[in-house]
């Protein structure tokens, strides 16, 4: 044995190449060997094969779905017991969900059937009903609906749309989700809804101006009710009431799910309560929404209801049902290039994105910015690629306060906001995200003290190097925004040249919150503001409200005191 490998040792002394060779086939085999071993642990489908179900893109807690269409990563990842639904599945079965390995389809056929085959296994929670035609000028689905351009699913999708009482969620070019109560459209071919899902390649979500629809199969038939009506208030009956409110039908047994039900099925977004009438519409001209009644003038008992009111037939009590107003929802690129380049100027926290969301709606034209925020485009800001001097967009967002960078616009929508509000939202920005909130011990650590020091300062330099370098400055509160959206937005729009609409201004009104927008501020459990805090921002106040002042301009509002 010993002289064999003494022999072996002389051989490959003389032939280095062929040990190398031999020792490399040696680990290849070994390699081989172990990967075999981890994917023998993958579990085996049972039954039929279908494609993989709707699954949940990451960052989104709500939602209780998550699958991996192959490698054995699944074994590990996946709960035990199967998928999880939402409580608005009617769930029938309690065998874990099946798996099957995603294929490659070369046509676009394919892959619309591949979709299909998916859908069909998960009629008991939603059932796919077709592919239909859509049009941006009137939708088929008029509900609420949201984008994102790189998370969208099909479950998403449904989730939100079920969340909300809607009977169908449809999905549309990959990443545009649309909720209603009625699908109002033509069938298409199957062939017509071929774009994936942009968070999960192995679904189809619809394709261009083509829906893919599912109707929900809800757990309760409550989740249909009022529930997410808004009420508006009193107001006092329309002159030409059949105009203004043109679907109106009697009950004498009269409520305010009766009501909004009814108006929600006949696909209006008002409802108003007139005695034993139930009044349908729009809000126009004819019926503003902006002189509000006291609500004791429509304190009259409903009939079907002793505790709930119902208006009378001079006051009526209106309410804003889910079906979403889209007169104001469409939106583009300018049509020729832009003469004129308009700056929408804000301090960071002071409301930018708020304002892009309306400006769009009130004039259907996309908005752009001195920057690219990558969450913002795949949120529905179409314009967030463009170069902010492409010419394409309506105005530029830019948080900018130098010279150079201001004297590059021809005039500027200059937005201006409470000072501890702001350094308040753009602190919850900067560590939580556009929705999300700073922690608690960034609050109680150094970065909250930091961040105040550097950022007062530059909340006054911004609204001061704006007013001394601008073009055409108009200056706009972001409380006045809130307090009287019409009137203020009126003048923005008007700066941007666009000839204002009133029904469209009216339909932001009802949609002025947009699916961007972070819902309050997190209430803290102190005033993270010292008293040497307070101090320096007031004196940053009582410096920017003097510089409107000389520009014979309305000071900053009362609510910026205590200064």
């Amino acid at each position: 044995m010993a002289k064999l490998l003494v022999k072996l040792q002389r051989y490959f002394r003389r032939k280095p190449v062929r040990f190398f060779t031999l020792l490399a086939l040696y680990l290849a085999a070994g390699s081989l060997v172990f990967l075999h071993s981890g994917f023998a642990g993958e579990p085996t489908v049972t039954g039929s094969q279908r494609s993989p179900g709707a699954g949940e893109g990451p960052g989104l807690p709500y939602l209780g779905v998550m699958q991996l269409s192959r490698g054995f990563k699944a074994a590990a990842m996946m709960p035990e017991g199967g998928r999880r639904h939402g409580p608005w599945f009617k769930s029938t079965s309690k065998e874990p969900a099946e798996r099957a390995k995603a294929g490659d389809y070369g046509s676009t056929r394919s892959q619309a059937l591949r979709g299909r085959s998916g859908r069909e296994k998960e009629e008991d929670r939603a059932r796919y009903i077709g592919c239909y035609v859509d049009n941006t000028r009137r939708r088929t689905l008029r509900g609420v609906s949201f984008f994102d351009y790189k998370k969208m699913t099909v479950f998403r999708c449904q989730d939100n749309c079920a969340e909300r009482g809607y009977l169908y969620a449809g999905l549309e070019f990959g990443a545009e989700c649309y909720c209603g109560h009625k699908v109002q459209a033509s069938n298409a071919s199957e062939s017509e809804c071929n774009m994936e899902c942009k968070g999960e390649r192995s679904n189809i979500c619809g394709g261009v101006n083509r829906l893919s629809i599912y109707r929900l199969e809800l757990a309760q038939e409550s989740a249909r009710r009022y529930g997410s009506a808004i009420f508006r208030g009193c107001f006092r009956r329309p002159d030409n009431v059949s105009v203004a409110l043109p679907v109106s039908q009697l009950m004498l047994n009269m409520s305010v799910d009766k009501c909004v039900d009814f108006c929600t099925e006949k696909e209006y977004p008002l409802s108003a309560l007139a005695g034993i009438a139930c009044r349908c519409g729009f809000p126009t001209t004819l019926f503003t929404l902006h002189e509000r009644e006291d609500e004791q003038l429509c304190a009259q008992k409903c009939a079907g209801e002793e505790f709930e009111s119902c208006g009378t037939a001079e006051y009526l009590l209106v309410y804003q049902t889910q079906v979403q107003d889209n007169r104001c929802m469409d939106r583009r690129f300018l049509p020729t290039r832009a003469k004129q380049l308009v700056a929408l100027a804000s301090f960071p926290g002071a409301g930018n994105t708020w304002a892009r969301h309306l400006i769009e709606l009130a004039t259907g034209f996309y908005t752009g910015s001195y920057y690219f925020d990558g969450s913002l485009y795949n949120k529905g800001f179409k314009g967030e690629r463009d170069h902010w001097r492409s010419g394409r967009t309506i105005c530029i967002k830019t948080h900018e306060s130098g010279q150079k960078e201001i004297e590059s616009f021809d005039s500027a929508i200059l937005l201006i906001r409470n000072p501890y509000k702001a350094l308040m939202a753009e602190f919850n920005r900067k560590y939580g995200g556009h929705i999300g909130f700073a922690a608690h011990a960034h609050w109680k650590g150094k970065e909250w003290p930091e961040f105040v020091a550097n950022y007062a300062p530059w909340w006054a330099t911004h609204t001061l190097d704006w007013l001394r370098y601008g073009k055409r400055v108009l200056v706009v509160h972001f409380e006045d925004l809130k307090r009287d959206l019409f009137v203020q937005l009126q003048r923005m729009v008007g700066l941007l040249g666009i000839a204002a609409c009133e029904d469209r201004l009216l339909c932001v009104e009802g949609q002025k919150d947009g699916n961007f927008k972070r819902s309050g501020l997190r209430k803290l459990e102190y005033d993270p503001y010292t008293p040497e805090m307070r101090k320096m921002i007031s004196g940053y106040i009582k410096t920017v409200d003097t510089a409107l002042k000389l520009r014979n301009l309305s000071g900053v509002p009362d609510d910026y005191y205590p200064r």
